[in-house]
């Protein structure tokens, strides 16, 4: 007599698959630090961005007395309940929006040492880095419009949190596909992927991918953190991408496809997912 097959694995649930994305994001600074031959691919890309939020965050600051007269009511017209959490809130989306904006400029100034960087780290982890070949013109153009979606995304982000109760969430929302959209690009282009497809990738995996992102754009706070933070970033979103490829390669049902790093100490691994020695 023949046994009963074993039930399928029951699917994680979205907060667990959300825990498992936003926990690359501490992971990508763990891998690079404990890296010193990836240093130098993230030497430059953290000097731009440290400069340019700098800049951002400065910018941000000259523009606030001419955008407030038309978002904060003049004082004395309304309580100060009101008036002082308005004023903050501008203080804090104007000077957001401009570190955001500074970090999408250097990603998109630093992209060809980021691509080389995501390259570096698939291939110590899989030991060969997957390369579809659709050509360099072809890579080119997606990373360029990847970048700009991202600088024009930085503003309206933080500018959309000026809205009353459902704003901050989200603005929230959208930063967070913002960034884990950028931060994935050079693993998913490597792998052919054009932008459109970029978009529904991350509709398949939207816990995880916003997740990330989340844990991403809450990286900017940290203090000293936030000087790695785009290297970082892209070194977490490339492990991101191999977890869940390995993870779909190791699914043996459609129920089973919701795992990632926070699966189960002994699910099966993919074949060729074995790190050589560093």
């Amino acid at each position: 007599m023949t046994e009963d097959a074993p039930p399928p694995l029951p699917r994680p649930g979205p907060l667990r698959r959300a825990a498992a994305g936003a926990w690359h994001v501490p992971g990508g600074f763990i891998y690079l630090l404990a890296r010193p031959g990836l240093w130098p691919l993230a030497a430059l890309p953290a000097a731009l961005a440290l400069v340019l939020m700098v800049v951002g965050a400065a910018l941000g600051v000259f523009l606030i007395p001419r955008v407030e007269p038309a978002v904060v009511p003049p004082p004395g017209t309304r309580p100060v309940w009101i008036e002082l959490p308005a004023t903050l809130l501008l203080w804090t989306a104007m000077i957001g929006a401009g570190v955001f904006l500074g970090i999408g400029l250097a990603l998109l100034v630093a992209a060809p040492l980021l691509e080389r960087l995501s390259k570096q780290v698939e291939a110590r982890v899989r030991g060969v880095s997957v390369e579809v070949g659709r050509g360099l013109a072809w890579e080119l153009a997606q990373s360029l419009r990847g970048g700009v979606y991202f600088l024009v995304a930085a503003p309206g982000v933080f500018l959309l949190g000026l809205l009353p109760i459902v704003g901050p969430f989200f603005s929230a929302m959208w930063g967070a596909r913002a960034v884990a959209l950028q931060m994935t690009d050079p693993a998913l282009t490597r792998r052919g992927l054009a932008f459109g497809e970029k978009w529904r990738w991350h509709g398949e995996w939207w816990p995880e991918s916003q997740g990330f992102g989340l844990a991403g754009m809450i990286g900017l706070l940290v203090p000293f953190a936030n000087l790695l933070l785009g290297p970082a970033l892209v070194v977490g979103g490339t492990l991101l991408v191999l977890d869940l490829e390995a993870c779909r390669g190791s699914s043996t049902s459609e129920e089973d496809r919701g795992q990632t790093l926070g699966a189960p100490a002994d699910a099966p691994a993919a074949a060729g997912d074995s790190s050589p020695s560093d």
